[in-house]
């Protein structure tokens, strides 16, 4: 006999899909990743990311006030450091006149309900392109750590409502959130980078912010001594346990959509707030799939959103933020 339960019953049209759907995608899922770039009135393409832009302080005001009416309430700051401003200790990172500090207060006095959650690592701000100080021919983990703490103050001075350590230093979200605790900033959170892969995803990024790690013999090559290996899906468990020991208030897992099981682990495992980040590499592969006519842009754009939800993301760095609240939005 044919099975009484016919599954399509709940799938024969729109209407009765919806009321079914198990997920939903809203606006309210966004963060935005925003670059930033001295000058005035500068708009400048970044080729390998279509459709994204290094803005200078005053456009980014403007485009900060066209996502908020969007209903985008979070943006994720990075800042592209003029090259004489670079070095070995990261020092710009907690200048209080450097952009980064400026673009935190011109945000909060221009939209002061936006949640500005400015990244924390010193990839921009270092002579060699990697999150960390480097000594003896590797990336010093405690003195790391040391200028991480200080450029988190900065941040928090300046009006950050969350900092972003994307670092993946052991011990540096304890010494953040100690510090923070000292210096009065009670109410600002960590959004911690918790399980950070050393992936080949990123690559748009560092075009994005002239990061990528210089060609040295006399230090690493990549990130992989400090970002995670790929290959590993329980280690990103005790990373992320220990992050919250230390006081996280949100733990990212990083890239997104082929670790989509990282965050199902995650989400499964802690009580806490997951975000993922849909980065460079996952934004420009749909970007030059739908350019090239292979793709329908909107619906995929759409589904690998959803497929963030699905898989337990309470919020969704992405660079499609824009484009999907409209799409969402009407």
């Amino acid at each position: 006999m044919f099975p009484y339960n016919r599954h399509r019953r709940l799938r024969k049209n729109e209407s009765i899909r919806s009321l079914v759907r198990e997920n939903h995608l809203s606006v309210n899922d966004f963060v935005l990743p925003i670059f930033v770039a001295e000058g005035e009135n500068i708009k400048q393409e970044i080729p390998s990311m279509p459709g994204i832009y290094r803005h200078s302080l005053d456009l980014t005001i403007k485009e900060v006030k066209e996502i908020w009416d969007l209903g985008i309430k979070a943006v994720n700051i990075y800042v592209k450091v003029d090259e004489n401003l670079k070095d070995n200790t990261g020092k710009e990172a907690w200048n209080p006149d450097g952009l980064m500090q400026r673009t935190i207060k011109e945000i909060k006095n221009a939209v002061p309900e936006m949640i500005v959650m400015p990244d924390v690592a010193l990839d921009p701000f270092s002579m060699y392109g990697h999150d960390g100080i480097i000594g003896n021919g590797e990336v010093l983990n405690d003195e790391t750590n040391d200028a991480l703490v200080k450029m988190s103050l900065a941040q928090a001075a300046a009006g950050a409502d969350f900092v972003a350590p994307s670092d993946m230093m052991d011990g540096r979200i304890g010494a953040i959130r100690e510090a923070l605790e000292e210096n009065g900033f009670y109410n600002v959170g960590i959004v911690s980078y918790a399980a950070k892969y050393a992936s080949s995803f990123y690559g748009p990024f560092r075009d994005a912010l002239d990061s990528a790690p210089v060609d040295n013999q006399e230090i690493p090559k990549d990130k992989k001594t400090y970002q995670m290996d790929f290959h590993n899906a329980y280690e990103a468990l005790r990373e992320v346990e220990e992050d919250i020991n230390e006081g996280a208030d949100i733990v990212m897992v990083k890239p997104g959509m082929a670790y989509l099981d990282i965050v199902r682990m995650v989400k499964g495992n802690y009580n806490i707030p997951v975000s993922v980040f849909q980065v460079s590499g996952e934004y420009s592969m749909i970007k030059a799939a739908a350019a090239n006519g292979w793709l329908d842009h909107d619906k995929i754009m759409l589904e690998s959103l959803t497929a963030f939800k699905r898989a337990g993301a309470d919020m969704i760095f992405t660079y499609f933020a824009k484009e999907a609240a409209k799409l969402l939005r009407g």
